[in-house]
């Protein structure tokens, strides 16, 4: 035998006949919380705040970027060996 049993009700009064709690004004002060802080951030990641974060991680005179490129090379290919004969 098969039963098929339809309920219309919202999700509202589905909560309340199950007996659970209503969250609905803890998620609004959440979500008010995390708009505040998104939009109190937002100058951090603008394009130009990005953008002269990523450029003041490049060198800035060929002296540096020799520099860089030397380190980068000895640590990639493991440093200086010496050589045994």
């Amino acid at each position: 035998m098969k039963v098929t049993v339809n309920i219309d009700c919202t999700p509202e009064e589905a909560r309340t006949f199950m007996g659970l709690p209503d969250l609905q004004p803890m998620q609004t002060a959440v979500m008010a919380e995390m708009e505040k802080r998104m939009l109190s951030e937002m100058d951090r990641f603008s394009p130009e705040t990005v953008m002269k974060s990523w450029v003041s991680l490049v060198p800035q005179n060929p002296e540096q970027m020799q520099e860089a490129f030397t380190k980068l090379f000895q640590q990639g290919f493991g440093g200086p060996k010496s050589r045994s004969k």
